[in-house]
């Protein structure tokens, strides 16, 4: 595992961080489990979410009952895992599984289309991991009720394909307990996003086929380096984070063109997202965009030249090297990297919602075609709305793109007949709403991200209500032609998925960051429209 600066301004704002936290022998002590490091509010909640360190050696015991319980599956023919998991209890099983080229259906979403394509998808074959660190998670619980009524109707026992991974004495394991669904515990001294090496990871992983020991055995090697005062790849790369943040380049672009690991962006966005972001501070994880070269920029290279920092080394080590280094970064910005202050408010937003009989929609200032626009706007039209929205942004901000969608649906386009790969790919990205993330970020020299909703919730939703107050929002939501109820509960999918968009909006709105609700009443028409106008704004 090598961590190497490309840049002699990076180098400089590291080496000083880095001699600071030598000297107060931070090294070692964060590699011991010291929870004294972030201070003496921080240190309750470090002393009970440090268990991650030993997660190499500790995950080790979960061996034997995978490799049984996968074998198991295997015997039964139970060959379509699914998992239902938001954040950090599903992030890291679908770049493990992705890396390792094995399928893997990962449902963290509330939107119905994208969850009637894995109900539809081999019931008799299907395998259900449900995973949540709470065991309250409202999606995942969703999830679970709705899966336990399909296996119940079709005839199956649904005791014997669901596996319930969460933490000691939560609800969700108490349910597991009561319906007989098989349950593997996780520690509860290991927060969410940094459980990749742990059951939530790993469950999920091995079900579908990938090699989990070889996980443990990359991250335990670079284990004993982690204590190091030089040679120390989780010092380098956090000394590089938080130095670069503390001298204003506080905008981390994520390359890994290059990179053999599939998807590992996705997860660091999250760890270094809702870990940082928070006290009007934070470093903001930039995925999949071509860096701006501006002057608060960093960029991070998975395994390429491409950037100001090199990061090289297997999965496993990548996994535990970056959780050190935003832990470091963390104690660097002066935030506790283990808490989510503002994570719980849109739940809590959209639980009052769903109290309510209809949901507080509003009127549309403007319409354009099948797009509903709803929120304070001059414009009267989408390109103009889109040119107003660039024009807010900050010198120092960014734009963040929020949709309710499926993200599936692009694969839904038509293409011509005899289409090659080419045309095929082209057809799907002009269905694509992430399209609309490439087309305004040429329009801008600012930072452009994008997330699918509900997921981003669970990992940059804190960056968005905690961090700077820099921050641009544009949110999609579409109108349900198909929905899907949830079992035991007095809600849909459908409503679900507008009520976590109407109070993440609201929580947006009450600390003053600008805002826009796009509202496609024909999703596919309603994307091409938004892709259009993007090219007109």
């Amino acid at each position: 595992m090598n961590v190497s600066y490309r840049e002699e301004g990076v180098a400089s704002a590291a080496s000083s961080v880095a001699g600071r936290l030598v000297a107060d022998g931070v090294p070692a002590r964060l590699a011991g489990g010291d929870p004294t490091l972030w201070g003496e509010d921080a240190e309750a909640v470090a002393a009970v979410r440090l268990g991650w360190l030993t997660l190499p050696r500790s995950s080790r015991e979960l061996l034997p009952a995978l490799g049984e319980l996968a074998a198991r599956a295997r015997a039964e023919g139970l060959t379509n895992v699914v998992l239902a998991g938001m954040g950090g209890s599903s992030l890291a099983a679908e770049v493990i599984c992705a890396t390792s080229d094995v399928p893997l259906t990962v449902l963290d979403t509330t939107d119905p289309g994208q969850v009637r394509r894995a109900l539809a998808d081999g019931l008799e074959s299907t395998v259900v991991v449900v995973a949540g660190k709470s065991g309250s998670t409202v999606e995942t619980d969703s999830h679970l009720r709705i899966y336990e009524r399909l296996f119940a109707d079709a005839g199956i026992d649904p005791a014997g394909r669901i596996v319930v991974v969460t933490d000691p004495g939560t609800p969700l394991a108490r349910r597991a307990a009561d319906d007989g669904f098989h349950l593997v515990l996780a520690p509860a001294d290991v927060g969410g996003r940094y459980s990749a090496l742990s059951a939530f990871g790993l469950v999920p992983a091995a079900l579908a086929g990938a090699d989990v020991t070889r996980l443990l055995d990359e991250a335990e090697e670079v284990l004993p380096l982690l204590s190091l005062d030089s040679g120390n790849p989780g010092l380098d790369l956090g000394a590089a984070l938080g130095g670069a943040a503390l001298a204003g380049r506080d905008k981390l672009v994520l390359e890994d063109q290059l990179s053999a690991i599939f998807g590992l962006p996705d997860w660091i966005e999250q760890l270094v997202a809702e870990s940082t972001g928070k006290q009007g501070r934070g470093i903001l994880p930039v995925v999949g965009a071509d860096p701006n070269r501006s002057g608060d920029e960093l960029v991070v290279a998975i395994e390429s030249d491409i950037g100001d920092v090199r990061v090289d080394g297997p999965l496993g080590a990548q996994f535990l090297v970056w959780e050190y280094a935003t832990a470091i970064a963390g104690l660097l910005l002066e935030v506790d990297p283990f808490d989510q202050p503002n994570v719980a408010e849109s739940k809590e937003n959209t639980a009052t919602l769903l109290a309510l009989p209809d949901l507080p929609t509003g009127a549309p200032a403007f319409v354009d075609g099948p797009v509903e626009v709803y929120g304070a706007a001059t414009a009267k039209d989408l390109p103009g709305l889109f040119s107003e929205l660039l024009h807010a942004i900050p010198g120092d901000g960014y734009l963040a793109i929020t949709a309710y969608l499926d993200r599936l649906a692009a694969f839904d386009a038509p293409v011509p007949d005899g289409a090659d790969f080419e045309q095929m790919t082209d057809a799907w990205m002009w269905a694509d709403p992430l399209t609309l993330r490439a087309l305004l970020a040429l329009r801008t020299d600012r930072p452009v991200t994008f997330g699918w909703g509900p997921r981003f919730l669970h990992s940059t939703g804190q960056y968005h209500k905690g961090g700077p107050q820099n921050g641009v929002f544009l949110q999609i939501t579409g109108a349900v032609t198909e929905d899907v109820a949830v079992p035991g509960r007095p809600y849909s999918l459908g409503r679900l998925q507008l009520a976590q968009a109407l109070g993440d909006l609201g929580a947006l709105e009450t600390r003053g960051r600008p805002a826009v609700r796009l509202h496609l009443t024909d999703r596919a028409a309603g994307v091409a429209r938004l892709l259009e106008a993007a090219q007109e704004a």
